[in-house]
């Protein structure tokens, strides 16, 4: 994945776009569960989440970032934005915890990935910054993860039903 600066730029502000967006979602989902510590790490993340986008969007101002359409984009969807499966009624505050450290995870792999591939100095070093960035969330989410209980059972078997 050689980037120039541009695509670069609007690939890292749609990725942490989608990346608050998500942890919003997770936020009202442990909030519903009455889960208000979970949620509030979620709800924090959704801070830093939109202060990296929010950064990034000021190192861009001047430089004129292509407007790519979803298809246009070089993944299938945003690296930290995982699949529906997490948003499930019965998600437990351990498994959206997971959830949330395997798409920071995505978001780390895709940062260095691009960094090694770069060819422009620029990018090479805010890939490597932003993948910094990325690994510091998922040592917090392995924090969170080593001080939650474990649920009983996978959250996807649904104990009244066959």
């Amino acid at each position: 994945m050689n980037y120039s600066l541009p695509e670069f730029l609007a690939h890292a502000i749609a990725l942490e776009h989608e990346a608050a967006e998500r942890y919003l979602e997770l936020a009202d989902m442990m909030e519903a569960h009455r889960n208000d510590e979970v949620s509030a790490l979620f709800r924090d993340m959704v801070h830093y989440s939109r202060l990296h986008h929010d950064s990034i969007v000021e190192r861009a101002r001047t430089v004129v970032l292509p407007e790519l359409r979803s298809s246009e984009f070089r993944w299938t969807r945003p690296p930290e934005v995982g699949g529906e499966e997490a948003f499930d009624y019965t998600l437990d505050a351990y498994t959206a915890l997971q959830y949330a450290r395997a798409n920071e995870v995505r978001g780390m792999d895709y940062y260095t990935e691009v960094g090694l591939n770069a060819s422009d100095p620029e990018v090479k070093r805010l890939a490597a910054e932003f993948a910094g960035e990325e690994a510091e969330h998922v040592d917090a989410l392995d924090e969170w993860l080593a001080r939650t209980p474990r649920p009983s059972a996978p959250s996807h078997v649904e104990p009244d039903r066959p």
